[in-house]
């Protein structure tokens, strides 16, 4: 079954990590949401906490699974917060993938922060093979949904 995914992240601190995981995803054939480019962001962000939400909100509309991709810095986040919350507000699967390991621009890795709440799924991206296996996970979260 075809699922678009809400990918959950710090967006300035992990998102040349958050890129590789989801062009694994989309190179699979699949539809992602929660991407917005550096320029877009940055004018969303002068709009205001309420331009956010509702970019969140309209990311997360159609999706049946989030997956929060947590890195050094995703614990601080209140938009990844955000996320979550209305995530599982809404019913959606959930799942965490460390991505701390995967290589920024500058090919450093980093630590990660923590997990997502109890009682759902959390991956490793290198050691629990996140390319071949990130599939079954968020089949996992959805089935676990009843979606």
């Amino acid at each position: 079954m075809a699922r678009r995914v809400f990918f959950s992240f710090k967006y300035k601190e992990d998102v040349s990590r958050a890129m590789v995981v989801r062009k694994s995803w989309v190179t699979q054939g699949k539809e992602a949401a929660g991407f917005i480019d550096a320029a877009d962001f940055e004018k969303l962000e002068k709009q205001g906490d309420n331009a956010i939400r509702n970019w969140i909100d309209e990311q997360l509309d159609g999706t049946s699974v989030t997956v929060v991709l947590v890195g050094e810095k995703t614990c601080n986040s209140r938009w990844v917060k955000y996320e979550i919350e209305k995530s599982i507000e809404e019913g959606k699967g959930l799942l965490g993938i460390d991505i701390s390991k995967i290589k920024d621009l500058q090919r450093n890795t980093s630590e990660r922060c923590g997990k997502i709440p109890k009682g759902y799924s959390f991956y490793l991206w290198f050691k629990d093979d996140g390319y071949n296996n990130m599939s079954d996970w968020i089949g996992k979260a959805a089935k676990d949904v009843g979606r």
